[in-house]
């Protein structure tokens, strides 16, 4: 083996997780390399994933504003009309932006890129497979091949009419109708973007609850929320296929043991992920996957091949970009011989909608599984000032603490910037904080994060303004 192809470390997959193990590796000294089997670096959260939608999230916010909302702050603006092709310019010059910055990230820390796509030969070997196969070397290997939707065997994929989101962040033009199947976050954001733009969206979900990962108060008031924007929704209902009927495609679901048609241009399949782990050479190594395809690891993101390691969606847990970014942290720093390690108590969940809802920890409904007794604290932004003033007054927050040490067990927020409040509440679960102590916090007034205050207070029963 050469010495340009010998390395001290090889992650396959250039993802959240895997672009950060690599920069990790080499801040520690390890000579590393990154194989990635797309043109791009970056993977599904930054080329076809997160990134893309909120970009998209935020053009359409801001066009609902100007057609729905200027007038009321004295801004006169004549009805505005979508430029698609525009929107879509805007979205790409966001990706373009971060894939450059990852790749000069690639470049500032010396690391070695391949691609091509990555598979084990043996525990110390990679083939990378391109136009011309490439052969490398490391005592350790991380796996951070990441995720895929989910296609439905009745509902396949055709890129055209039933779409994964891969395709619903690149439509062309607003379709008339959109079905969307599944109201989890990708389902709800996206149903948002093209519902704002003037698509009628019916959102048909199995489960009795949208945002099903929430508690049902949270959810129930996000669905209330939502159908105000004009997603339509269709609760404890199955989709069971999709047919032609001349020109109009008709996707067909079961409810109470009637059958529902529901013509679309566009039939956007958005019902979960699946890992990566097919077609990574496992078996020459003697990797089983789980039932769900996921590849069993220790506390120090072990497999059983020696030397090999696993993180990010491939492995059990939320896939989410942060998470995988935590573990790739972690998991070269356990290499390193260094104490890596992450709190899966406190990683936060959010759903990018308007308003958004954001979580870390348990549910109440979750805690009360567990046995525990709990207190529960909640605080309405039609209270907060700063809310009046942005038209910020949706929602509420809602803090859980243990009912015997007051220890805080989960925050659910849904409201404008939840994503950005709920980091404040992290920092006070990550040292095992009680909801006192985020009650005596203090918050700069007038901000919308003095409702978590408030919902901290509530849970000793002294809120100040309600």
């Amino acid at each position: 083996m050469s010495e340009a192809n010998s390395f001290d470390c090889i992650i396959i997959g250039s993802g959240p997780g895997g672009y950060v193990a690599a920069i990790r590796a080499a801040q520690l000294g390890f000579k590393t390399a990154l194989v990635e089997k797309d043109k791009h670096l970056g993977g599904t959260c930054l080329n076809v994933g997160c990134i893309p939608s909120k970009a998209l999230l935020h053009s359409t916010e801001m066009f609902h504003f100007a057609a729905h909302g200027a007038a009321a702050h004295g801004i006169q603006i004549k009805k505005p009309v979508i430029d698609v092709s525009q929107l879509m310019a805007k979205k790409s010059a966001t990706v373009d932006q971060l894939r450059g910055g990852i790749e000069h990230l690639m470049k500032a820390n010396k690391i070695k890129v391949f691609h091509g796509l990555g598979k084990l030969s043996s525990s110390n070997q990679v083939r990378v497979c391109s136009k011309n196969e490439t052969i490398l070397q490391a005592k350790n290997i991380i796996l951070a091949t990441g995720s895929s939707v989910i296609e439905l065997p009745f509902l396949p994929f055709d890129g055209k009419t039933i779409v994964s989101s891969n395709e619903a962040i690149a439509f062309t033009e607003v379709p008339h109708k959109i079905a969307v199947v599944g109201a989890g976050a990708i389902g709800l954001e996206l149903g948002s973007v093209w519902a704002r733009l003037g698509a009628q969206v019916d959102v048909i979900e199995f489960l009795p609850n949208i945002a099903a990962g929430f508690d049902k108060d949270v959810s129930k008031t996000a669905e209330r929320l939502f159908k105000k924007q004009g997603l339509n929704f269709h609760l404890g209902t199955k989709v069971i296929g999709v047919k032609q009927d001349g020109k109009r495609t008709i996707l067909t679901a079961e409810k109470d043991g009637n059958n529902i048609d529901f013509e679309a241009d566009k039939i956007l399949v958005a019902v979960g992920r699946r890992p990566n782990t097919e077609g990574l050479g496992l078996e020459l190594v003697d990797i089983s996957c789980d039932e769900k395809g996921r590849i069993p690891v220790d506390a120090q993101y072990r497999t059983v091949a020696p030397g090999i390691y696993a993180i990010g969606d491939v492995i059990k847990g939320p896939m989410l970009a942060h998470k995988a970014e935590e573990e790739a942290v972690a998991c070269i720093e356990c290499i390193a011989g260094q104490a890596g390690h992450v709190n899966y108590d406190c990683i936060p969940n959010v759903i990018y909608t308007e308003p958004e809802i954001a979580s870390v920890g348990l549910t109440e409904a979750a805690a009360k599984e567990k046995g525990l007794t709990v207190k529960v604290g909640k605080f309405n932004f039609l209270a907060n000032g700063r809310a009046i003033a942005t038209d910020a007054t949706d929602g509420f927050a809602k803090v859980i603490a243990d009912a015997q040490s007051d220890r805080l067990l989960g925050i659910q927020i849904i409201a404008k910037s939840a994503s950005e409040m709920i980091a404040s509440a992290i920092a006070h679960m990550e040292y095992g904080g009680s909801a006192e102590d985020l009650a005596r916090t203090v918050h700069a007034h007038p901000t919308l994060t003095e409702t978590l205050k408030e919902a901290a207070l509530a849970v000793g029963g002294r809120t100040l303004h309600s």
